[in-house]
């Protein structure tokens, strides 16, 4: 018989039992707490699996939003490009109709004869630097005229030309020719019951000085109205 048997058999029986039944119970609860992290590794593993399911689902579908979005930008901006083609369109056919009838006035007026002519400038009708009122000094004139036409019948229908000097910007030229225009048009309307059918306006602006630019009488003498009678 060997030391070791001589030594454990002489340990007490109640000694060897409880160190062997201590030893098979410790086995015992690792196993089950290695088979408990275990599955929870599992459910923990199984979880991230979802989310990153759920996750690339997601993604999917705001990939799929983005296109939209661009292919609405996209609608949008052709939306947009049409708009502005047809009110390009639309700006130009209103000028070509603007140009047609201006023509088509000047060659009516030129089938007419002029019978009279009234020019009120600056000098005769005070007319001021940028303004289109209406002086007193130029109803005075267009009272006059009226009345000699009263006198002598002879013209149907009033041209109403409006000039300026060539001070300023050429379109803002043209607009106060037409104003100053306007003004002696609106003046023979309300006080002379001159029919608004009978009456036609144009302004030249700056386009047609009788006299230089570059002295201030000459200035003062392009700033006019010409009214012209014709039959």
């Amino acid at each position: 018989m060997t030391p070791f048997r001589r030594t454990l058999n002489a340990l007490p029986v109640g000694l060897v039992v409880v160190g062997t039944t201590t030893a098979c119970a410790t086995k015992k609860f690792v196993r089950t707490e290695v088979d408990a992290v275990g599955t929870r590794v599992e459910t923990l593993s199984q979880s991230l699996e979802t989310t990153q399911e759920a996750t690339r689902q997601n993604q999917a579908a705001i990939t799929k939003v983005d296109a939209k979005a661009d292919q609405v930008g996209i609608w949008a901006k052709e939306a947009q490009s049409s708009a502005s083609n047809a009110q390009q369109a639309a700006s130009t056919a209103q000028q070509a109709a603007t140009t047609a009838s201006t023509k088509v006035d000047a060659v009516d007026a030129a089938a007419k004869r002029l019978v009279y002519e009234v020019v009120i400038n600056e000098d005769q009708g005070n007319f001021k630097f940028a303004s289109a009122d209406l002086p007193k000094e130029a109803q005075a004139r267009i009272d006059e005229m009226v009345a000699q036409l009263k006198a002598n019948p002879r013209g149907n229908f009033v041209e109403i030309e409006g000039h300026t000097d060539s001070s300023g910007d050429k379109l803002t030229n043209e607009r106060i020719g037409e104003a100053r225009a306007e003004a002696v048009k609106r003046y023979l309307y309300m006080t002379h019951q001159v029919p608004l059918h009978k009456m036609n306006v144009i302004s030249y602006g700056e386009d047609k000085p009788v006299s230089p630019n570059n002295t201030r009488q000459g200035r003062a003498q392009n700033r006019r109205v010409v009214i012209r009678i014709l039959a």
